[in-house]
């Protein structure tokens, strides 16, 4: 049972390990929106569906010494892929990336997260035929607990203190050995052969005809309705707060200790208690999804996420537990969960980001889980009374029927109220014309990239040719703007929005813009009128800001603007040291770096401090905070880095502004580290 066990949770350690580890590396090729962690998702399930084939096809197929020489063959054909760090050939600055980053990880860890995928149920189809008295959901139970311990670890120990390369070599290494233990554990078994009393005592429950196919449905749909939901909650805190680690490993988490107390127990699942939760889970996360929802601070808010998911993903395994089949079928059974939540995965990370033209996926995933637990406790109710039935029954339906018409209230105001609604592989666009009114005299069209307003024009004149909201004359981005005024100025831009920031532009300008969505791009040229009524000369450039000014010679900007987000989310490749580098090998001497560091819930200030710091920059930051009746300009804070030299020559920059100092213990960083714990606010 040690061997087992060890081999078991080595392997499922290694699965959720290498994760966020191969994630995080090649996040910044692809933009760093939390698409990419969806698109990752739905390989790793895909991977994981095929790995459970393969382990049910040796386990019908192939019996003691066969069955040990091609798992052993596969296990040592898979130490070709070591170390797993992807080749940079696969960057891609434009496009949608979704297929790209699939081949990526197929090449760098796709056999061995197969072979890794295979073995708990492999083992327990091992185990169950070679052990008389054994419990084979047990060692899936730990299998689960391995995969979380997996998770959580990685913000907390491995990913503070080991760079990317490091992680990829420790993974490597353990993975070599976890293929030397996987491979003498296989000729063990090979050895001992079937147990024939084991066989004899359960040949009458053998003979049994397999589940029915509706309950095989109810496996596939469980697993995929759970699925959903953790990429749904993922994608909501993601888009809104950052794409790191943390914030993809603690929705996974909870989906996986989900499945450790189903399987562990069968009485850890009560419908008696976590029915009536569950209730109280949808009307939550319903309400989340609403436009008019009030602010909640992101810890709470991720706290209570993480709560409804678990109680939802509670429901989904724990049903799956109550209709589980007998040990002979276990690879069956596996397969089609793995199915389920490859399905999943394929809906959320593929089909809903070219089918949609806005988030639907998450309501569609509740009303999901709303039909199949009324399907459950439907199939389940078969008290003597009909009447009593009925009357249930007749209850059930109103309330299902209440509430899919709730989210049916919340799909349309998804769109309703606003003037174009699109959505691709970098995330949902919409486009709202505001009226005057009593609280605000001035009518706007605004741009909003996910919740978060990303630009906005006044619709009359004398402000409509202005820069408005983040971008006014009084504030951070406003200043540097005037210290470079008198001349033909030279400005590169990261992220486009709306284009407010061509309003600045005066003849003789160039505004360079870099800009990886191409749909911003169209509705800044249709929706919007900055690029056309700008008096400088604009180019855009279209592709992720970083590698497209990697790829070109020196720019000589006198002025460089960081203001790429995704929604609310800071692409961390973009405030990296190198990141920096980049950046001011595109200055002029003398230029200046403006960063729009306003964010709800990061503190970037020291993130900048030391980029800056690296390259013995100073780092100036002015948090604008505008009068209540000042409906044009909104709150927010820009850093300004530049040579010292270039802010004693600016000296109105200095006013108003703040020098940032370094923090203590707070470290620099690089492509290879980051911290987001660090700056939570």
């Amino acid at each position: 049972m040690l061997a087992y066990g060890a081999t078991i949770f080595l392997s499922a350690f290694l699965l959720f390990q290498v994760q966020p580890i191969i994630a995080k590396m090649i996040l910044p090729w692809f933009g760093g929106s939390s698409a990419v962690w969806n698109t990752c998702m739905l390989f790793f399930q895909s991977v994981l569906l095929f790995g459970y084939l393969y382990a049910h096809w040796l386990h019908q197929h192939l019996r003691g010494r066969k069955q040990a020489i091609a798992h052993s063959l596969t296990l040592a054909a898979s130490l070709v892929a070591l170390p797993i760090l992807p080749n940079p050939v696969w960057k891609s600055a434009t496009g949608n990336p979704s297929l790209r980053i699939l081949a990526l990880l197929a090449v760098t860890v796709g056999l061995p997260y197969f072979l890794l995928a295979s073995t708990s149920p492999l083992l327990q189809a091992w185990y169950t035929r070679t052990h008389k008295d054994g419990m084979p959901y047990r060692l899936f139970a730990l299998s689960n607990l391995a995969s979380m311990l997996a998770l959580l670890s990685y913000p907390v120990a491995v990913e503070p203190n080991l760079s990317a390369r490091a992680q990829a070599m420790v993974w490597s290494c353990t993975y070599s050995a976890f293929v030397l233990l996987c491979g003498v554990l296989a000729w063990r078994v090979s050895a001992r052969g079937d147990n024939s009393e084991f066989k004899m005592r359960h040949a009458a429950e053998e003979a049994d005809a397999p589940p029915a196919f509706a309950k095989q449905l109810l496996w596939v749909g469980f697993a995929a309705c759970a699925s959903v939901l953790l990429l749904a909650v993922t994608t909501f805190l993601t888009q809104d707060v950052a794409a790191i680690p943390f914030l993809w490993i603690l929705p996974l988490s909870v989906y996986l200790l989900t499945f450790i107390l189903s399987f562990q127990s069968p009485r850890f699942y009560q419908r008696l208690v976590f029915l009536p939760l569950a209730v109280a889970a949808l009307g939550f996360m319903a309400s989340r999804l609403r436009a008019d929802r009030p602010k909640i601070a992101v810890l709470p808010q991720t706290a209570l996420l993480a709560l409804a998911l678990f109680v939802c993903c509670m429901v989904c395994h724990g049903e799956l537990v109550r209709i589980r089949p007998h040990a002979r079928y276990l690879t069956s059974f596996y397969v089609r969960v793995s199915l389920g939540g490859a399905l999943g995965g394929l809906f959320v990370g593929l089909l809903a980001p070219n089918l949609f033209n806005a988030y639907y996926e998450f309501p569609l995933g509740l009303a999901a889980f709303t039909l199949l637990a009324a399907a459950a406790l439907w199939r389940d109710w078969r008290w003597k009374s009909r009447v009593f039935r009925w009357a249930a029954r007749g209850a059930l339906a109103a309330a299902v029927a209440g509430y899919l018409i709730f989210l049916g209230t919340i799909v349309r105001d998804i769109v309703n109220p606003y003037r174009l609604v699109v959505r691709n592989f970098y995330g949902q666009l919409r486009v709202k014309d505001q009226p005057e009114s009593e609280s605000n005299p001035y009518a706007y069209r605004s741009l909003i990239h996910g919740v978060i307003n990303h630009g906005v024009q006044m619709k009359k004149e004398p402000y409509h040719h202005e820069p408005v909201s983040y971008f006014c004359p009084q504030s951070g981005i406003g200043r540097a703007m005037a210290a470079l005024a008198g001349r033909p100025r030279r400005i590169g831009v990261l992220g486009l929005g709306c284009g407010t920031l061509a309003a600045y532009g005066r003849s003789g300008d160039v505004f360079r813009i870099y800009e990886i969505n191409p749909l911003v791009l169209r509705i800044a040229r249709t929706e919007f009128t900055y690029l056309q009524d700008t008096r400088a000369r604009t180019e855009v450039a279209l592709g992720d800001g970083r590698l497209t000014l990697e790829a070109e010679p020196s720019q000589g900007f006198d002025l460089l603007v960081m203001d790429a987000f995704s929604g609310d989310s800071v692409p961390v490749h973009l405030i990296t040291r190198e990141a920096f580098h980049t950046y001011f090998r595109h200055l002029k001497p003398g230029g200046i770096l403006a960063v729009n560091i306003t964010n709800t819930y990061l503190d970037l200030e020291p993130v900048v401090e030391r980029a800056a710091n690296a390259f013995g920059k100073v780092a100036l930051v002015y948090d604008f905070d505008p009068d209540p009746d000042d409906y044009l300009c909104y709150g927010c804070s820009w850093a300004l880095v530049m040579d010292p030299a270039t802010a004693e020559a600016h000296s109105g920059l200095q006013q108003g502004a703040k020098r940032l100092e370094p923090r203590s213990g707070f470290r620099v960083w690089t492509d290879d580290y980051s911290n987001m714990f660090g700056i939570l606010r």
